[in-house]
């Protein structure tokens, strides 16, 4: 994001607290993992110089609505201290790199944030390290491709464990550390039977409609994304239930607009900004609202043919892109995100709200920073 903090001030010296606890935890796995050999701990060094350097938007909005309820109310009752929260903070953004991880495999992808994602680092570091195999250099590329791969999917099978065994072990009394437990389960249901969706959509297995599409994105993102750090914001700090399904719902409506900028992103923002393939939604065949829409109108027929190719050139997503431009599907999506922005603050700013004025106060920030968003 640029031009604007996600979380007003302070946000710099809190990322900084978290990659420091990440940075310790990749450290202490990898000296663990010595035991099983070189390859298996270069795989957790690696993992660890791929996990920092992301916008930590998650683990940032959970600490900061964690103290904005504190400040606003004295008589809260916290269920950690400031260690134990940014420990359990630190988890929800290893939640998002196992989920990362594994997109990367399902969407083949190699780069993320400007730089070689984990898969793209293994398999640069396979590439440059002789083997005695006499085989063809496509089917050389094809074993190096799967060694890379095979090392993203079990990464993130390890950090997934991981986040896990954080929670369950954390100082929390028995009621908080389930219900911890039972919201990240059901984070991890929900994004699992998104990117279920996603894939089925994209590969024909499944019918494709508006509605199962608005679906998917909710699944994929809302729920970890924003429902998950709000609502642990509001069970840690001791609030009541109201307050949490408060949040649970303005988390559903924030992580919605936020999957529907990223859609738009992939396909008319600026590679130099959001660090993918500019063309890469439409390369996959990727369903989403744009597309949907686009399906309804006489443009499709422009869109169709270069939809899903593999060998999509750069003339033919320029075309594309401007045919979803010009049928109004971007115009139709923008909507889309408008309406949920507006649903957000309209329930943050009900007079029998539950949540007090500093809470929504940081909501809002983060409503004005994704209304700048460009990555």
């Amino acid at each position: 994001m640029t031009g604007h903090t996600v979380l007003r001030d302070g946000t710099a010296a809190l990322r900084r607290e978290i990659e420091d606890e990440l940075s310790s935890f990749f450290a202490a796995r990898t000296s663990a993992a010595q035991v099983y050999g070189p390859e298996f701990a270069r795989l957790w060094e690696l993992a660890a110089e791929s996990v920092l350097g992301g916008k930590m938007l998650r683990p940032c909005l959970l600490v900061t609505v964690f103290e904005a309820f504190l400040e606003d109310r004295a008589s809260s009752s916290p269920e950690c201290d400031r260690e134990g929260l940014v420990r359990l903070a630190s988890a929800i953004e290893l939640l998002h790199f196992a989920f990362l991880l594994h997109d990367d495999v399902i969407d083949g992808d190699l780069m993320r944030r400007h730089r070689p994602n984990l898969i793209g680092s293994i398999l640069e570091e396979s590439a440059a390290s002789p083997r005695s195999r006499r085989t063809s250099v496509e089917a050389e590329q094809d074993v190096r491709l799967h060694w890379a791969r095979t090392g993203g999917l079990l990464m993130g099978d390890l950090v997934l464990s991981a986040v896990h065994q954080t929670i369950a072990r954390e100082r929390l009394s028995h009621d908080a550390r389930l219900s911890l437990l039972d919201l990240l389960d059901h984070s991890i249901v929900d994004s699992v039977a998104g990117e279920h969706l996603d894939v089925g959509m994209s590969d024909g297995a499944i019918r494709i409609d508006l509605r199962r599409i608005l679906t998917m994105s909710q699944l994929k993102t809302a729920t970890y994304s924003f429902e998950l750090p709000l609502r642990a914001a509001a069970l840690l700090s001791g609030q009541s239930r109201e307050a949490q399904e408060q949040l649970a719902e303005a988390g559903r409506h924030l992580g919605l607009a936020f999957q529907l900028q990223d859609d738009l992103l992939s396909v008319f923002g600026q590679h130099e900004d959001h660090g993918k393939d500019p063309f890469s939604d439409l390369r996959e065949g990727k369903e989403t609202a744009i597309i949907a829409y686009a399906r309804m109108t006489s443009s499709w027929a422009r869109i169709e043919p270069v939809f899903g190719a593999s060998d999509l050139s750069e003339g033919d997503g320029l075309t594309a892109r401007a045919a979803l431009s010009e049928c109004g599907a971007e115009r139709f999506v923008r909507f889309l995100i408008a309406d949920e922005i507006d649903a957000c603050l309209q329930l943050i700013s009900r007079p029998e709200s539950a949540l007090p004025e500093r809470v929504g106060d940081v909501l809002r920030s983060l409503v004005s920073s994704l209304e700048h968003r460009r990555a």
